[in-house]
């Protein structure tokens, strides 16, 4: 079965597909296919765990925001989903390991692949992306420098230096060498039901005052299988690999990017703010007055849409 679909009970579309080898779930708001009549598509670029179910308020929040005259998406990582009974987790087991698609290049391919297949060549995008999604999104206009990107959003990037963040120091031991370790964690965590997860997110979590709803179900769901494996591997590849800024890609679309860097910020520190603005002095380039935290779809997804709504509205010609 090529492709499955979900109806949900508010405005989005959930889609299962198969894509680079890999499961991959597309969030959709508007449009569930694209052609030649669609001139723009505002395309989600998640961070890590790239689950697009933590994205629900967002998404459905800018689609209306825009009067519901543009389809917004948020396309998930290769494996950071769990599967509907019709469909495994990869196509071809083998093929999914050579082409290593559950790691960082891996995942960079799969967002390629993704708009090579999904998305029309006429068809315009407006990337946003969250966390690692940035780093993505700058490998897609480096490696696919063709592509009809009008404007690239980068909502707290991790884009360089991770290990070296304070977050960074605190988990690479987890992710690099006891990873193995987090699966068997994971693993047990599975097993258990449905309503004990549910709990012990809420409890987890409990400290987000205004928590979305969406966040609980979305979590729940990558504690139930391979998901957040696949995640702990992810990340293990972006503390290796997520080195030096890639100042070539930026000055290469400068005049495309929007970077918003957070004011409290672990996972990239307002140093690297002041770092990149210091190079690229006509960028733009904006720090958190707003309090959001780097996982702002906990409990900012609708204010952080509305914010950023302001910034793209001019390429959408509204």
């Amino acid at each position: 079965m090529e492709n499955a679909v979900m109806e949900s009970r508010d405005a989005a579309r959930t889609d299962f597909i198969y894509c680079y080898g890999a499961l991959t779930e597309v969030l959709k708001c508007g449009a569930a296919h694209l052609d030649t009549e669609h001139k723009v598509l505002v395309l989600i670029i998640p961070g890590n765990p790239g689950v697009v179910g933590f994205y629900r308020t967002f998404i459905q929040s800018l689609y209306t925001i825009f009067g519901c005259q543009y389809p917004v998406w948020a396309v998930s990582h290769a494996g950071h989903c769990m599967p509907p009974a019709s469909m495994d987790m990869v196509e071809d087991d083998s093929s999914t390991a050579e082409l290593d698609t559950f790691g960082l290049n891996g995942q960079i391919e799969h967002k390629l692949a993704f708009l090579r297949k999904h998305v029309p060549k006429k068809t315009s995008l407006i990337l946003v992306g969250h966390s690692i999604g940035c780093y993505i999104i700058l490998e897609i206009m480096r490696r696919d420098p063709n592509l009809k990107i009008l404007k690239g959003v980068m909502l707290f990037p991790t884009i360089e230096r991770m290990a070296l963040t304070p977050q960074g120091k605190a988990i690479t031991p987890v992710l690099c060498h006891l990873r193995y370790v987090a699966y068997l964690s994971i693993f047990l965590i599975s097993l258990l039901p449905e309503r004990v997860k549910s709990s012990l997110v809420k409890l987890v979590l409990g400290r987000v005052g205004s928590l979305d709803p969406a966040v609980v179900r979305a979590t729940v769901g990558l504690l139930s299988g391979d998901s957040a494996a696949n995640a702990v591997y992810m990340g293990g590849q972006e503390m290796r690999k997520v080195l030096e800024r890639d100042n070539m890609t930026i000055k290469k679309n400068l005049e495309k990017l929007i970077f918003y860097y957070g004011a409290t910020d672990h996972w990239c520190p307002v140093q690297y703010y002041h770092e990149i603005k210091k190079d690229f002095p006509t960028g733009d380039f904006r720090l958190c007055e707003n309090g959001f935290r780097h996982a702002f779809v906990l409990d900012a997804g609708k204010e952080v849409a509305e914010m950023i709504a302001e910034w793209i509205e001019t390429d959408l010609n509204i």
